[in-house]
């Protein structure tokens, strides 16, 4: 619900880790009954009380797969994957070598 993208990555590392966008519709109206004022989606990325949502819808998800499929770790970006950064495909789909070079610094992060 709160979220507008999720892409996974993990290959041949030791566990799961997700990058994950928000839903600016949905998460909004939660921030604004949250108490939370400045909405803007690069503040509400590292809001600790968004963090604190999404963990809980991860927890949630996780819960329906097998441990090592599990996410262990994400980072929130401030902006959905597009085409026009050249993450998406025209049909939407994630262009993963795209996305794993250019988040290759944050993917090394959820790893450290």
């Amino acid at each position: 619900r709160w979220v507008s993208q999720c892409v996974m990555h993990g290959d041949r590392r030791p566990f799961p880790v997700a990058l994950i966008t928000l839903d600016e519709e949905e998460i909004g109206p939660w921030a604004e009954q949250n108490g939370i004022e400045d909405r803007s989606m690069p503040s509400l990325a590292e809001n600790e009380k968004v963090r604190e949502l999404i963990q809980t819808e991860v927890d949630r998800i996780n819960g329906k797969y097998a441990q090592v499929e599990q996410v262990k770790r994400f980072v929130i970006l401030d902006h959905d994957l597009s085409q026009e950064t050249g993450e998406l495909t025209p049909t939407l789909k994630v262009k993963r070598n795209v996305v794993n070079e250019k988040y290759a610094g944050l993917f090394d992060q959820l790893y450290s």
